[in-house]
Parts: C-alpha cells; sequence; structure tokens
C-alpha cells in the first residue's frame, strides 16, 4: 500500500499504518477541534480522504467524534483519541521512528558509496586532465 494512503477499514487489523494515519492521529490529539476541510488542509489531502481517514480510525475505535454543537462555543465535531488510539499511536510512534531510522541508515550508506565513486571520478578526472610531460 502506497505510504500516502490510510490504512483500511475493513482490514485494520492486518494492515500496517501508513504515514497518513500518524499524522492524522498527531494533529487529532494536538488540535481536536478542527474540521475535516482543516484537517485536509494541513495535511495537504483531499477532504475526501480525511473523511474515509477518520471513518477507518473512528471504526478502529482509536478516535470518537463528539457533536458539539449545542455548547456555547459552536465547536461542531471534536475528534478526539480514545485510550486504545493513543496506545496505538504511541506503539505506531514506534514503529514509524524504527523505519525511518533504518532509512536513514540506508540512505547514510549510500551517500558513503556515492561521495566514494565521486571522488574516484574526480581524481581519473584530474590525472586525465594534467598535461602529459614531455620526453627529453
Amino acid at each position: 500500500m502506497p505510504p500516502n494512503r490510510c490504512s483500511s477499514v475493513e482490514h485494520h487489523t492486518k494492515v500496517a499504518m501508513t504515514d497518513t494515519d500518524l499524522q492524522l492521529l498527531r494533529l487529532l490529539e494536538a488540535r481536536p477541534e478542527l474540521s475535516q476541510r482543516q484537517l485536509a488542509r494541513e495535511l495537504g489531502a483531499s477532504l475526501g480522504k480525511i473523511n474515509y481517514c477518520l471513518n477507518a480510525l473512528i471504526a478502529k475505535g482509536w478516535v470518537k467524534a463528539g457533536n458539539f454543537r449545542d455548547n456555547d462555543n459552536k465547536l461542531g465535531y471534536a475528534y478526539l483519541l480514545t485510550p486504545r488510539g493513543i496506545k496505538r499511536k504511541a506503539a505506531i510512534s514506534v514503529q514509524f521512528l524504527r523505519r525511518k531510522m533504518d532509512e536513514y541508515e540506508r540512505l547514510r550508506h549510500e551517500i558513503e558509496r556515492l561521495q566514494t565513486e565521486v571522488a574516484a571520478v574526480a581524481q581519473v578526472a584530474a590525472v586525465a586532465a594534467a598535461p602529459a610531460k614531455k620526453p627529453r
């Protein structure tokens, strides 16, 4: 599954969480009052995608939507992480960190290989560009 999609409602127990799921959980934890439209804007995603992801998280029991329209603050809906959602967010964060650290190590090794290649090419180019000595 591409990293920019949220995990499926139907397969939530078997599918690994995506970066979008984690970003959405983080944002909901920090700013539960945001509307779906505001969440979409913050995450750079479509409104439909955010709606789908929120419904998936609600179906998993990780998020609950509360209607506060009768409240004087007129917040509308607030999306709150449930205790189960907070626990899963922590576990997902650990998985995410491990994955990013592995990616970092792979990139670090690739950069070292490229630096070695570039140094070798530069050395060959310098030798080739040096004026040839005339025999005496």
